[in-house]
C-alpha cells in the first residue's frame, strides 16, 4: 500500500508529525513481498475549516514547496506546499511528486470532527478529494484538551489502515479518538454523523440595536470541533456520544456524486421541461 499523508493543521503541527512516525513504523515491519510506501505533502501552515478548498489555481497555476524532515519519519520524503489540503492531496496524487497513492492518510487533527464539521474539516476535505481521484481515504482527529493523546490516535489509525487492503475502492473513514492513554481507550465503534454544528447561530447586536452598514456579528459557537462539548442530545452510537464515553468513532462517508434516487426522476423531469419552454421563448 502507498499512502499520500497530509493534514490541515500545518507541517509543523504535532499531529502530522505522530502521524508519520506510525506509518514509518509500520513501513519498518512490512512483511516479505507487500509494498509499504508513503510521502508527506501539507500545508505549509495552517488551512483549519478549508473543507475541499483549492484556492484560484486558474490565476495561480503553479504551488510553491518545501522539502521537510519529520523526525522518527526521515525515510519519508517529506514536502510543505503553499496550499490548502485538498490541493496537497491532488497535487501529490496526480503526479507531482512521482509518487501514485492508494491511500490519502489525513490528519491526526487538534480537535474532533465529529457531527456537521466534517462538512467543514480540512481533515476531511482531503479524503473526500482523493475519493474523486479514485482514491480511498482516512481522516483522522483526536478530542482537544490537556496533554493531548496524539500517540493513542496514532495507533488506531494504523490499525485502521491495515483493514483497506480489502477494502472496496473509494472507501472514506472518519475516525475520531478520545483524548486519553491507550489503556484507558474502551474500544472502536462505528459512529453515525451526529446533528452538532461548528456555529449554532448568529447573534444580534448588544440590545438588540438595529444593524448598521457594517459591523460584527457574534456567533454562537457549537460543540463539534475542537471542544467536544455537551453531548447530552446525542444518541449512544452517534459520533460525539461515543468519544465522551471512552471509544474512538469510525464513520464511513461519501464523497459528492450524483443523486440518482428515483423519487427526484419525476422533479427533474419537471424542472428541464419548464426551463426548456423558458428558453424557447427567448429564440
Amino acid at each position: 500500500m502507498r499512502i499520500l499523508i497530509t493534514n490541515d493543521d500545518g507541517i509543523f503541527a504535532p499531529g502530522i508529525k505522530v502521524l508519520a512516525q506510525n506509518v514509518a513504523r509500520w513501513i519498518d515491519r512490512c512483511p516479505a513481498g507487500e509494498v509499504r510506501e508513503a510521502i508527506v505533502v501539507a500545508p505549509h501552515t495552517n488551512h483549519s475549516g478549508m473543507s475541499s478548498a483549492v484556492g484560484d489555481v486558474f490565476d495561480h497555476p503553479t504551488v510553491k514547496y518545501r522539502r521537510h524532515t519529520i523526525v522518527g519519519a526521515e525515510q519519508i520524503p517529506t514536502f510543505a506546499l503553499e496550499a490548502p489540503p485538498a490541493l496537497c492531496a491532488i497535487v501529490g496524487a496526480v503526479g507531482g511528486f512521482d509518487f501514485t497513492p492508494d491511500l490519502i492518510l489525513s490528519g491526526i487533527n487538534a480537535g474532533a470532527n465529529v457531527g456537521r464539521s466534517v462538512l467543514h474539516s480540512g481533515t476531511v476535505g482531503a479524503i473526500l478529494t482523493g475519493a474523486q481521484l479514485g482514491l480511498s481515504g482516512l481522516a483522522v482527529s483526536v478530542q482537544w484538551g490537556d496533554d493531548v493523546h496524539y500517540d493513542t490516535a496514532g495507533a488506531v489509525a494504523v490499525e485502521v489502515i491495515e483493514g483497506f487492503a480489502n477494502a472496496p475502492s473509494r472507501t472514506l473513514l472518519n475516525l475520531n479518538v478520545p483524548n486519553l492513554p491507550a489503556n484507558q481507550l474502551l474500544g472502536v465503534r462505528r459512529g453515525r454523523i451526529s446533528t452538532a454544528g461548528v456555529v449554532k447561530s448568529a447573534g444580534r447586536l448588544a440590545g438588540g440595536a438595529p444593524l448598521g452598514n457594517e459591523g460584527e456579528l457574534p456567533l454562537r459557537v457549537g460543540a463539534a470541533s475542537p471542544e467536544l462539548g455537551d453531548v447530552s442530545d446525542e444518541d449512544a452510537d452517534e459520533d460525539g456520544a461515543l468519544l465522551a464515553a471512552g471509544y474512538a468513532s469510525l464513520t464511513a462517508l461519501k464523497g459528492p456524486q450524483e443523486d440518482t434516487d428515483p423519487a427526484l426522476d419525476e422533479f427533474m423531469h419537471s424542472a428541464l421541461s419548464l426551463i426548456a419552454r423558458h428558453l424557447d421563448t427567448l429564440r
